[in-house]
């Protein structure tokens, strides 16, 4: 039986960096593909939703992924972080939907679990982790690092599920599936 190849775009969303990673999967072996931070260089915030917004979209030209995962928005002490957080998330979000990419989310403590085996490990045994799976000759930066993580997490659930016929939740065209 041959197993279907499928690319991942995992998302690490932030207002001032978003970090992306793309692996290719069979679901047992995963392959990496690139990854990188989306930095952006405005002060104005609208200005930066779109920075991010047109980095994911060239992003997606670029490697034409088959899914995209994203990490859900945890609860900030400082609210108005968390409502930045959202936003940039939320122009990610955007840019994996107008081109019909299937998305799923994920919790950070999922992400952690599914690389590291600890859902509460801290964010240089991701990096470290990520430089093990995917055989890289050194540790990605943070933020792709745990774009990486995120791809793989999805990657993990979406294969394992499909194998139990089951679902993960999805968000597909602003409706969660």
């Amino acid at each position: 039986m041959s197993l279907q190849t499928r690319k991942i775009l995992g998302i690490d969303p932030g207002s001032r960096i978003t970090g992306f990673g793309i692996i290719e999967t069979d679901g047992l072996r995963h392959r990496y593909v690139t990854c990188g931070c989306i930095r952006v260089t405005e002060d104005d915030f609208a200005l930066r939703l779109q920075q991010i917004f047109d980095g994911i979209r060239e992003t997606i030209f670029e490697f034409q992924p088959d899914d995209a995962a994203i990490e859900q928005v945890f609860m900030h002490q400082n609210a108005g972080s968390a409502l930045k957080l959202g936003q940039a998330r939320g122009a990610a979000i955007v840019a994996v939907s107008i081109h019909s990419i299937s998305m799923a989310e994920y919790s950070a403590r999922q992400v952690k679990q599914a690389v590291v085996g600890y859902g509460a490990a801290q964010k240089n045994q991701v990096q470290q982790m990520i430089k093990v799976l995917l055989g890289l000759s050194k540790a990605p930066q943070e933020d792709a690092a745990d774009a990486l993580a995120i791809a793989i997490c999805h990657a993990n659930s979406s294969f394992g599920m499909d194998r139990m016929g089951g679902t993960v939740t999805k968000i597909r065209r602003g409706r969660l599936r």
